[in-house]
């Protein structure tokens, strides 16, 4: 594959993915609609919105964005434009990370050569991938701190977990966990955490060795929840769940943000590489998948088990300052409200117990909508 430049980044832009479900507004069911859409939607809207590997998933993405407010206005733009077409076509817009009851089997793949070389590689463990994330990316100014930053967020990662858990069916069952969208992703060969590396060169030379031994076929079936990204110039966080609404997206979005932006000022300043143990943040990882906001997990500095809220306050005070730079200090004070209140897959199970799958699925769609 050869040498990856790093497009240096040197403010700390953002790029947020979304990926939603689509669901038939009778039935609630997931609705192979992506290519329906696609050719409703208004040419500056379609070019920021592609089909994933099922034809059940739209992905909307934003433009670089110089801030939070930024990112609302790019994504309320595109979103209200698909949620049009989508009721033309009597299409509901799932906002979950697994649809409650829809079978993966069932799923139609996406027309697509790279699609169709990933299913011929992978088999079944690409058939089953009806999931549902969100990703961001945050500008970074070099490959070697892109890595650091991979390396030195991964403690962080089960609280962004905790936080956006909103999967807990799967095959028309309540599975248990939180989060089973993480499990399944994890059956995959090349997602789960990152391994560890020193430095861009390490990550270079890894990534060309899986694509030359054979064992992915482009640097695009690396799945880590959270990577580098050499194009964009970013660190892309990919640990997060599809949350039930664009303002805990937006919540999410400048918590990132701003631990990146922290964690590269803490890079400049001068630090050891590695600050927690990775199986420390397996178990907390795993606690956030079974429990979500409800999840206890373990401080890799002190080793106190700590439940998700306080967590989440302890870590906005650190931010404060950082956020206040970025300009994205209320936002990042609502991740709060967002670590007290019942998660979505909380909401979500408590709305199928007392009305049905069906019904909740409309509920959730319906109080996701943009007005």
């Amino acid at each position: 594959m050869g040498t990856l430049v790093f497009q240096s980044n040197p403010t700390r832009t953002l790029g947020v993915e979304l990926e939603l479900g689509l669901t038939d507004k009778v039935s609630g069911a997931l609705s192979s609609s992506i290519q329906p859409l696609m050719d409703g939607l208004p040419d500056d809207v379609r070019q920021w919105c592609k089909p994933e590997l099922m034809q059940c998933c739209v992905e909307v993405i934003t433009d670089v964005c110089d801030s939070v407010d930024s990112v609302e206005i790019d994504l309320r733009k595109k979103l209200l434009a698909v949620q049009g077409v989508a009721d033309k076509i009597g299409v509901g817009l799932w906002w979950g990370s697994t649809h409650p009851f829809s079978r993966w089997s069932d799923q139609q793949i996406s027309p697509s050569d790279r699609y169709a070389n990933l299913v011929n590689l992978l088999q079944e463990m690409a058939r089953r991938l009806v999931t549902f994330g969100l990703h961001v990316h945050v500008g970074v100014d070099s490959g070697d701190k892109a890595v650091m930053i991979c390396d030195r967020i991964m403690q962080h990662l089960p609280t962004l977990l905790a936080l956006t858990a909103s999967s807990p069916f799967w095959e028309d069952r309540n599975t248990g966990l939180q989060s089973q969208r993480s499990k399944v992703m994890e059956g995959l060969p090349t997602a789960g955490l990152p391994t560890l590396m020193r430095n861009w060169s390490e990550y270079v030379w890894l990534v060309n060795h899986m694509v030359d031994t054979g064992f992915i076929n482009t640097i695009r079936e690396i799945w880590w929840d959270v990577r580098p990204h050499h194009g964009f110039g970013t660190v892309e966080v990919r640990v997060c769940d599809m949350p039930g609404s664009l303002d805990d997206v937006l919540a999410v979005t400048a918590l990132i943000q701003s631990l990146v932006a922290a964690l590269s000022e803490q890079i400049d300043q001068g630090t050891y590489q590695h600050d927690c143990h990775p199986m420390m943040v397996r178990q907390n990882k795993w606690r956030a998948a079974r429990f979500g906001t409800r999840a206890e997990l373990v401080n890799s500095y002190t080793h106190e088990v700590q439940a998700v809220p306080a967590i989440v306050e302890r870590l906005i005070r650190r931010l404060e300052d950082t956020a206040q730079s970025l300009g994205c200090l209320p936002r990042l004070q609502s991740v709060y409200g967002v670590a007290e209140r019942a998660g979505w897959s909380y909401q979500q199970t408590s709305i199928a117990k007392d009305e049905g799958v069906i019904e909740m699925v409309r509920t959730m769609s319906r109080n996701a909508r943009l007005a």
